[in-house]
């Protein structure tokens, strides 16, 4: 009923919004990203609920040549080690097997050949990565390790709440946090002017032709949502 009221054709900050405001962390963002893709390895974002990792990853992703690399997106992440690789073998079309030695073979050969028949490098976007059980962080590596580990044949993000970055830096996983090639973080819009841009282009994105907050509205959603656009999003809608 709000939107018809007010003009609006969705929901401001919402997640029908095709274009992102970029205040430089998306190109920051996006800068990684495609270095990772030249020098194929595992990356690291991380950021607050709320702050857009998945959705400034959909725009990063979206200009990719899908005869060059072939993006899987995971998100399912909250069971045990051999539930996650079950996933991500139906998510490469495969049938899973239920012995996890077979189910990395079965994984790590498609993986194989994409790269060198297909000549597509894989790209894992492991979201909600926080979740992931403990023994998860410590196996990965070996799961990384083609060709007598002389191949980098994927590129993989693991993407979460700074607790992500945490756990990874711990000493029992040294072995995973020295293969991170690239680290983000992306940060609140706390800058008033910044917000602001915000709001206008998320109020721009969703059809409203007029202004329909005020400068001290603005503020108090600024101060509210301590930068967050989920939650100024929820409070314009509210």
């Amino acid at each position: 009923m709000y939107r018809s009221f007010f003009g609006l054709t969705q929901a401001p900050l919402g997640k029908d919004s095709q274009n992102l405001w970029d205040s430089g962390q998306i190109t920051g963002l996006a800068q990684q990203f495609h270095w990772l893709l030249q020098s194929p390895g595992v990356g690291l974002l991380t950021a607050e609920p709320g702050l857009g990792k998945t959705a400034a990853l959909r725009q990063v992703t979206r200009g990719l040549n899908p005869q060059q690399h072939s993006v899987f997106y995971i998100a399912e992440t909250d069971f045990g080690r051999l539930d996650f690789y079950r996933q991500l073998a139906i998510l490469l079309g495969l049938h899973p097997s239920y012995r996890r030695a077979q189910l990395w073979r079965d994984i790590k050969a498609h993986i194989t050949h994409l790269i060198t028949q297909q000549k597509r490098m894989p790209v894992f976007i492991i979201d909600e990565a926080h979740n992931l059980a403990s023994e998860f962080f410590r196996d990965f590596p070996a799961f990384l390790n083609f060709v007598f580990d002389s191949k980098d044949y994927m590129t993989v993000w693991l993407v979460g709440h700074p607790a992500l970055a945490r756990e990874i830096g711990r000493p029992i996983n040294m072995a995973l946090a020295s293969r991170i090639q690239a680290r983000y973080e992306i940060k609140p819009i706390i800058d008033r002017e910044a917000f602001k841009q915000l709001l206008a282009h998320g109020f721009t994105e969703a059809g409203c032709t007029h202004q329909l907050l005020s400068e001290s509205g603005i503020e108090l959603i600024r101060m509210a949502s301590q930068g967050n656009p989920r939650l100024a999003h929820q409070l314009i809608v509210t």
